[in-house]
């Protein structure tokens, strides 16, 4: 995809995406220093639960998000939808970073972190499904399977994007500096990304016709469409569990079985990181070539069979072994994401296809992703078996192998909207 048009598209798809995640980063990174300014003194790990908490409340926001910004992009246009969306996370990104803390505002502190988390939460609901569905609409024929993996490629590059600023920021600050108001410029620092953002994309033209309709996008979903919800609901699971376990739990799970470092731990799930960027764009490429079905159904029964052996090379204390278990993972997740975005696009009736969308991937990312990583924790605690993420993995796999089956293949599938030009 080489035209500078192309160029553009892709850009104004990923832009918003690597913002959601940048903040992902930014605010994991900082989580100790955010609980200080903004939650009662109190025991430091009542403090970081609170802290967590708020980050899964706006997880849980997420369905709502994408009900509301997939309206507006099946009833006003893709563009409209993508414009409020990046707006929705850069505002309330900066907010966070001027807002004064409990020691200042009292209650009011908490309460309005809350809410602009919360806000956040509804755009990260709408901008990963309304961008996803914008790219796959803008490929050429024959290249929707690379340009749907660019959505999820640009969610690693805002993660890796918000670990290097946040790490930057600290190893250039002292720790009390960093504490007291050095976290606050990474977020500061998101309005400029999000006003870029916007600017791209208020320049594009959209390309699906909007039609007139007597019921709103939400309603003529769950009525004539609610089992193609729930499909791409049970075809996001693997999606989900997969990528954290694989890159938000495992980090967690290293130091805790293998004794390893922080520093050591993140160092092994950043080089893993690296290792999905290409495997997800190869995996959209080789979809084009191939269909989807035959590489998403690789992956999942790939899944079923190695993700209990990936555990057990990752629970050797040896940092080499641990890289190459969780590579494997990398691997295996990755090319579901890669093969599993465009699908979700081109199975989706294009008068809901935002709203469709949005609202079975998001019910499963907001609640089975957001719940993954407790669950894993809970279930080594429960059972005593370090190797329990695993079979997780491999529940997660079996449900997502189902839906694969009951979708069909749709690489070819013309899904009415009109692509860019071929270059040349």
């Amino acid at each position: 995809m080489q035209s500078a048009s192309t160029s553009r598209v892709i850009a104004a798809g990923m832009i918003g995406n690597a913002l959601e995640w940048y903040d992902f980063a930014v605010y994991g990174y900082f989580a100790v220093a955010i609980g200080h300014q903004f939650f009662p003194e109190a025991d430091p790990t009542a403090q970081l639960l609170a802290t967590f908490g708020v980050f899964a409340l706006g997880y849980l926001m997420r369905p709502i998000g994408g009900v509301i910004v997939g309206h507006l992009g099946d009833r006003y246009g893709r563009r409209m939808a993508l414009t409020v969306s990046i707006a929705a996370m850069a505002i309330p990104t900066f907010l966070i970073g001027l807002l004064p803390g409990y020691q200042t505002l009292g209650i009011a502190a908490p309460l309005l972190f809350t809410l602009l988390r919360m806000l956040q939460g509804l755009s990260v609901g709408g901008e990963y499904p309304s961008s996803l569905v914008f790219l796959v609409e803008r490929a050429p024929d024959g290249r929707r399977g690379v340009a749907g993996a660019f959505a999820p490629f640009a969610g690693c590059c805002g993660i890796l994007l918000g670990s290097a600023v946040a790490a930057g920021f600290a190893n250039a600050m002292s720790a009390q500096a960093l504490d007291s108001w050095g976290w606050r410029i990474p977020f500061l620092l998101g309005l400029a990304v999000g006003l870029v953002g916007v600017v791209i994309r208020r320049q594009l033209s959209d390309v699906a016709a909007v039609e007139h309709r007597q019921r709103p996008p939400i309603a003529e979903t769950l009525r004539d469409h609610w089992r193609l919800v729930v499909q791409f609901a049970a075809l996001s699971a693997f999606n989900a569990v997969g990528f954290y376990i694989s890159f938000v739990y495992v980090a967690t799970w290293l130091q805790m079985v293998d004794r390893f470092s922080a520093a050591r731990a993140l160092e092994i799930n950043t080089i893993s990181m690296v290792v999905l960027l290409p495997v997800m764009l190869a995996a959209g490429w080789i979809t084009d070539r191939v269909g989807r079905k035959p590489l998403l159904v690789t992956a999942t029964v790939a899944a079923i069979f190695v993700g209990v052996p990936m555990f057990l090379l990752m629970e050797h204390p040896v940092a080499v072994l641990a890289l190459l278990g969780q590579i494997g993972l990398t691997v295996v997740v990755g090319t579901f994401i890669g093969g599993a975005s465009p699908a979700l696009v081109e199975a989706a009736p294009a008068r809901v296809r935002c709203t469709a969308v949005a609202l079975g991937y998001n019910t499963t990312l907001g609640i089975v992703g957001g719940m993954t990583p407790l669950v894993a924790t809970w279930l080594v605690q429960r059972t005593g078996d370090e190797l329990a993420p695993g079979f997780l993995i491999m529940a997660a796999a079996a449900v997502s192998l189902i839906a694969v089956f009951s979708l069909g293949e749709t690489y070819r599938k013309p899904i009415g909207a009109v692509p860019l030009p071929q270059p040349g």
